[in-house]
């Protein structure tokens, strides 16, 4: 399961590399429940870098394609604008500089690698908690210890 997670982050990395484009944004947003009377209309979740992801369950799913957090639950009146190194450009995207659109990608890329340490570190002690039940539970059964509990004996 979380090998599965870390390949899909890593695919949505790639994936939303041309989402730095407001209509490739937009046009995520085509059964989005919020369209009229609202402030996260698709347009307005579009100008704060989301990207419509839904599914069968939840059909407001969205994740900044920059900083790839994914957000849910919208409510009609819910303001999509949030900090973000994307949303705090001082410029439109089609007039960055080379660096700056690198500086950019960095920002992008190191923010996914730190949910990537976690998740590592995460399989990490699951796998030392595992390897400790495991040794424990081979330890009570060469003891005898399992049996004894089962049938009601006490442990010296």
């Amino acid at each position: 399961m979380l090998l599965q997670e870390l390949a899909s982050s890593s695919k949505l990395l790639r994936d939303f590399k041309e989402m730095y484009e407001y209509e490739n944004r937009l046009k995520t947003f085509t059964n989005w429940p919020f369209v009229k009377n609202c402030k996260c209309t698709p347009e307005n979740m579009a100008k704060a870098g989301f990207v419509h992801c839904p599914n069968a369950n939840e059909p407001d799913v969205v994740k900044c394609f920059f900083c790839l957090i994914e957000l849910k639950g919208w409510k009609p009146n819910d303001d999509p604008c949030h900090s973000c190194g994307f949303l705090s450009l001082s410029k439109n995207f089609d007039d960055l500089t080379v660096e700056e659109y690198y500086v950019l990608e960095m920002t992008r890329l190191r923010t996914f690698l730190v949910s990537v340490d976690q998740m590592i570190l995460i399989f990490t002690v699951y796998h030392c908690i595992l390897q400790e039940f495991l040794s424990l539970r081979l330890l009570s059964i060469s003891k005898g210890w399992w049996c004894r509990a089962r049938i009601g004996l006490t442990l010296k």
